[in-house]
């Protein structure tokens, strides 16, 4: 389980709204996704962004976990 609470039902608004400067961390997979994933993709889950880009859903959540850890 992960510790600083980001679930993969976890829409992409909740993780960039609850947790300041995890948009870098989706924009960092934009390329991979071929657009803008905040833009296009905010309102679904991140296993579904997943899904839909073919990013390993574990590797998302390790980032995007890192990126709020830098935080603390």
């Amino acid at each position: 389980m992960h510790d600083l609470g980001i679930r993969k039902d976890m829409t992409v608004l909740d993780v960039v709204s609850e947790h300041k400067g995890t948009d870098k961390v989706f924009s960092s997979y934009d390329i991979q996704a071929g657009e803008c994933i905040c833009c296009n993709s905010l309102f679904e889950t991140i296993e579904a962004v997943a899904r839909k880009y073919k990013i390993d859903l574990e590797s998302l959540i390790h980032d995007l976990e890192k990126e709020i850890s830098r935080k603390k």
